[in-house]
């Protein structure tokens, strides 16, 4: 009862004073205005997911399903002994090895150094610049390098780089990625895409991702005769990555990294300029291919297939899942592996870093009484005892 007097006599009450009602918070108001900006919000946000302009393009393409590392690909843990090797000052990405006729072994680095690789450790020769990607050496005692900036580039010491392709019929050559050289100084060389400059558009590792989600087949080889032509010789594929000559030279392996394939190009006789594919359906992404000059062949997996393969077939949802960002975008899966075979397809050696402590595998080969495997974007290379390998 004194609360009730209090309120009659002195007191002020909403029901006495309506527009003390009126000044107060209008709560179901503001809810709506809330909701009003979410809504907004989400509207923004779909429409963001559904037609931000983004820089791929998806073809549909229906991939087989994956065989899984089994029989030839059981999985093993050799590379688990080899010796990883650090280039110096914090140096990255020795993608490739190559031997010159006096028995240097070289390799790039992710900023465009050279190291000599036979010694100890590894030595620095010369800044070329650029991003090498991949090296051979050629019988004119050079180095040759497929530079994913600059194109084909020549290497016969310090101070001595020259360019020798970087346009095919007054286009440039965009991503310059793998080579190799014949006996008579004729090149061949992969570009791996036209439509995604590594240069201009962060590196070579995102604009391999890119090609690969978009599946665009804007990839070919090229050859470089001895007087300087340069022509296209196969075209159509989907990333196109490592190329290596047969000892007699009558035929080329190519890899095609996004289709998890290697084909083979004829040279010479009565099947040349035919193309045929001689892997398919690998279990992992094929990068550099190495003859060893023995009728055999290394071929490195950068990479083994993608969950987010399930999604190629859906071009439209591929551009969704872009447009979510860096942390949701497909990626290589460190996990390394190479192989070694021979020019019938049969597997030789099947060599695995199940864990991927040697991170993004790109080449391998044997090289006097060496095993190199080299590395995308780790700071070093792997070597063992060519002697330590396991047999055939």
């Amino acid at each position: 009862m004194a609360a009730d007097k209090r309120i009659a006599g002195g007191g002020t009450s909403l029901a006495s004073n309506p527009g003390l009602r009126q000044d107060l918070p209008d709560h179901n108001g503001r809810a709506g205005i809330v909701m009003r900006i979410l809504g907004s919000l989400v509207v923004i946000a779909i429409a963001y997911l559904l037609f931000w302009p983004v820089p791929v393009n998806p073809v549909a393409y229906d991939p087989p399903r994956a065989p899984g590392f089994t029989g030839d690909f059981a999985v093993n843990r050799v590379l688990d002994q080899m010796e990883l090797i650090s280039l110096p000052d914090g140096e990255l990405g020795p993608e490739d090895v190559a031997v010159t006729p006096d028995g240097h072994v070289y390799t790039t680095s992710l900023s465009g150094d050279l190291f000599r690789i036979d010694g100890p450790e590894p030595v620095r020769i010369d800044t070329l610049g650029g991003r090498p990607l991949g090296l051979r050496g050629g019988p004119d005692g050079a180095l040759y390098i497929a530079d994913s900036f600059r194109g084909l580039m020549r290497w016969s010491g310090p101070g001595t780089l020259e360019s020798l392709v970087s346009e095919i019929d007054g286009k440039p050559v965009v991503y310059a990625n793998n080579l190799d050289v014949a006996r008579d100084g004729t090149i061949y060389f992969s570009n791996s895409t036209d439509r995604f400059d590594p240069e201009t558009m962060g590196g070579t590792k995102p604009t391999s991702v890119m090609a690969i989600w978009e599946q665009s087949n804007t990839g070919y080889v090229a050859r470089r005769d001895p007087d300087g032509t340069v022509k296209k010789i196969a075209e159509g594929f989907v990333y196109t990555n490592g190329v290596a000559l047969s000892p007699q030279e009558d035929f080329l392996l190519i890899s095609e990294t996004g289709r998890a394939r290697v084909h083979r190009l004829w040279l010479t006789g009565e099947k040349a300029g035919q193309q045929e594919i001689f892997f398919d359906n690998l279990p992992g992404y094929p990068d550099n291919l190495k003859a060893q000059g023995d009728g055999t062949y290394w071929l490195a997996f950068a990479s083994p297939r993608v969950p987010s393969e399930k999604l190629m077939p859906y071009p439209f949802l591929r551009k969704v899942l872009w447009r979510l960002g860096p942390l949701v975008r497909p990626a290589p899966i460190r996990r390394g592996m190479v192989i070694q075979f021979d020019g019938e397809g049969n597997i030789l050696r099947n060599l695995q870093d199940p864990e991927g402590r040697l991170g993004i595998t790109t080449s391998a080969k044997k090289i006097n009484d060496t095993f190199y495997v080299m590395t995308l974007t780790s700071p070093w290379y792997a070597r063992m005892p060519a002697a330590d390998l396991p047999p055939r």
